[in-house]
């Protein structure tokens, strides 16, 4: 076997790319190694199916156990349903790809990325989108890439490319860039409340390192012989479409500058148009060419063509949108909290326009922390947002299924938007799941659910270092002409070029997402959309400040009651005890629930807060170290013919040799103490099997004595 190998330098790295070796029978692949991390991307083409309308491209992200030395946990020992991290590489791979196909392309394309192997200092998800173009670059498929991506990171005032997975705990930022020749095309962040100049500077840093990535490719398919398949635009008649604006165009601005028109009211007016040119085609001759051009999905297609011009033309040259808003204005807002009882800890529902959003929030018990079998580092969730769309949000019918890419995809943006404010665990140690019930959609719901959340988690008590708020923008390019849209619904949504989501709280950005319609986007323009979202997001927090200002004081009566602390880790074993037996006794005896985190971190969990502090300082005492000399009042546990145990500290027991009961000789322990008595004591000594040993001589049972649990 032999295949073709080129070494790219790449930020002090070195990034190889293997072709012609793997996967031979595929249109396209490659193995792109990075350190230890290699993940083999493919692309293959197949003829279209009959009757679709749409491009049928599907994107995969397969994660392999074995990659990191490891098997997988489940009952079955393989890998079955993709984790939830897994979906989200897949729609990352997905979001930048799928712009760069030309619009009239029906064949099926499946592009498939495998991590063959894990080094933990080089994430795998931008090596996989990287390697989805040379793929596609390699297939000749139609496809105006090259495209690559970056990861960004910031620790003190540094950028840094492709950090490691602990440079990512440790960054303020966490940035993907993916870009073309034509400028930027998708970008994805999480950020510790950064300014948003911080943010642009970002952007334009990672889009410079996708240039070297972008002509590393182009230098491949030179040495490789290929040439680059670029779309050509789709020769269409005219006809129809000309035909159609002559007939309806009229009716079509009337109905987009009815600004007073619910979503319903306009949608049924342009569908009753659009019946209306059916019915006038349906009377030409059989055979017109425009009622032969108007056949099967085309008329429909083209329709929605025509209303997707005027509607832009009207952006572009009047600065009215279809409801009538400025460029810049937000849907009218409205806020609640503890919309729902308190069986539920917290709830809040966030509506803007038409888009409603109802958030609830639970707080849980350290046990209840998301376990994770992927591929990341990181093992356990503590925070958890999860989001459901379900087809009467957009007045639908369809099966209601697990939850898809879409939902989980949504759900990870606002879980991410919110957990740069969530308390330390130190502070406040509850594990918190919060849902996003998609009520009504019309654009933005990904955002109204971070809105939604924020009010909920403040409503169920979580002391939250700033609220969250979040906004979509969208934009319209037509030639040079530019116009970005603040708070976009959905039919800006469907027929703009950019979709571009902003999360974050008064101080800075905390989540962004951006997704292109068009094949790039100038770093200039993306920051006038980041500055425009500003005031947007202020004047959306103001209104969620109206409904709740700061975290209930008072948590829900049914909302479990946490107390954590910190022992000695290396006491651990003297809580637990023998097979469990002391932990197990202490959950029984208080009725807590108890976890133990490999720092030395306690967790006491209860309803009652009287028997949660009871654990505590059953736990505190078994814990705390006696020196030989300290005096402790404490009551006699048991009596054997050698002498009597005195618990000196809640769980914690010395014995009192019968030798030391008393100056003068003892024949039986029965005659100084009895179990339950209450005695002082004083520590004699501390054997080297650390057992205490305890002494009545010289201890005035007369004297208080001050102890401390």
């Amino acid at each position: 076997m032999s295949g073709h190998i080129q070494t790219v330098s790449f930020d002090g790295r070195e990034i190889r790319l293997t072709t012609g070796l793997y996967a031979p029978q595929a249109g396209g692949s490659v193995l792109i190694e990075c350190g230890d991390t290699s993940v083999l991307v493919t692309a293959t083409r197949a003829k279209g199916r009959e009757g679709i309308d749409f491009l049928p491209l599907t994107c995969d992200y397969e994660e392999r156990l074995y990659a990191a030395g490891r098997i997988p946990g489940s009952f079955f020992r393989r890998e079955a349903r993709p984790p939830e991290r897994a979906i989200l590489t897949t729609r990352l791979i997905d979001r930048p790809l799928r712009p760069l196909f030309p619009s009239w392309l029906r064949d099926d394309i499946q592009v498939v990325a495998t991590t063959l192997s894990l080094d933990e200092r080089v994430p795998p998800d931008v090596l996989a989108v990287t390697g989805a173009s040379i793929a596609c670059l390699l297939a000749r498929m139609p496809f105006k890439g090259p495209m690559a991506a970056v990861r960004v990171g910031l620790l003190g005032d540094d950028f840094i490319l492709n950090p490691s997975y602990r440079e990512i705990e440790r960054s303020e930022l966490d940035l993907v860039v993916a870009g073309t020749p034509d400028g930027v095309v998708m970008v994805e962040a999480g950020a510790n409340q950064l300014p948003e100049q911080d943010v642009i500077e970002a952007i334009d840093f990672g889009y410079e390192a996708v240039g070297e990535l972008i002509k590393a490719q182009q230098q491949l398919l030179a040495d490789l012989g290929i040439e680059q398949v670029l779309p050509e635009p789709k020769s269409e008649d005219p006809a129809l479409p000309t035909y159609i604006e002559q007939q309806a165009g009229e009716g079509i601005r009337g109905v987009l500058k009815q600004f007073e028109l619910t979503k319903g009211e306009r949608d049924a007016k342009l569908d009753a148009i659009k019946a209306e040119v059916a019915e006038t085609i349906a009377a030409l001759k059989e055979d017109d060419p425009i009622r032969l051009a108007a056949a099967g999905k085309a008329l429909g297609n083209t329709y929605k063509g025509v209303t997707k011009k005027l509607m832009r033309a009207q952006i572009v040259n009047e600065g009215k949108r279809v409801d009538g808003r400025d460029l810049d204005q937000v849907r009218p807002i409205s806020a609640a909290v503890s919309v729902l009882p308190k069986r539920v800890h917290g709830s809040g529902l966030f509506q803007r326009g038409l888009t409603q959003v109802l958030s609830t929030a639970t707080l849980g018990t350290p046990s209840d922390a998301q376990e994770l079998d992927d591929l990341n580092p990181s093992s356990e969730k503590t925070y958890l947002h999860h989001y459901n769309f379900p087809p009467y949000s957009v007045g639908e019918t369809r099966p209601m299924r697990s939850p898809g890419r879409r939902e989980i995809g949504h759900g990870a943006l606002a879980e991410r938007a919110l957990v740069p404010v969530l308390p330390s665990k130190e502070s406040f140690p509850y594990v918190l799941r919060v849902v996003s019930e998609c009520l009504s959609s019309n654009g933005s719901t990904s955002m109204a659910s971070v809105c939604g959340s924020t009010l909920a988690l403040l409503d169920a008590g979580v002391p939250l270092k700033a609220p969250v708020g979040g906004a979509a923008m969208g934009l319209i390019k037509e030639g040079e002409e530019v116009r970005i849209l603040t708070d976009i619904q959905g039919i800006e949504d469907f027929l703009g070029d950019m979709d571009f989501k902003v999360a974050g709280t008064e101080k800075g950005i905390t989540a962004l997402q951006m997704d292109m319609k068009i094949s790039g986007l100038a770093v200039k323009t993306i920051a006038e959309a980041v500055n425009q979202a500003r005031p947007a997001r202020l004047h959306i927090l103001g209104k969620m400040l109206e409904a709740i200002d700061k975290p209930r004081e008072i948590l829900s009566p049914h909302a479990p009651r946490l107390l954590s602390f910190r022992i000695d880790p290396e006491l651990i074993g003297t809580v637990i005890g023998p097979g469990g037996r002391t932990i197990k006794g202490i959950t029984e005896r208080t009725n807590t629930k108890i976890d133990i985190e490999d720092g030395g971190i306690v967790t006491i969990a209860s309803h009652d807060g009287a028997a949660a502090e009871e654990a505590q300082r059953i736990i505190e005492g078994l814990t705390r170290r006696v020196s030989e000399g300290e005096q402790f009042s404490g009551h006699v546990t048991r009596v054997i013919p050698i002498g009597a145990f005195v618990e000196i500290l809640p769980g914690k027991e010395g014995m009192i040799h019968i030798s030391q009961l008393s100056e003068a000789r003892v024949e039986k322990v029965e005659d100084v103490v009895k179990v339950g008595d209450q005695v002082r004591v004083r520590v004699r000594e501390i054997d080297n099997r650390g057992r205490i040993n305890l002494t009545l001589r010289g201890v005035d049972q007369d004297e208080p004595v001050a102890v401390t649990a």
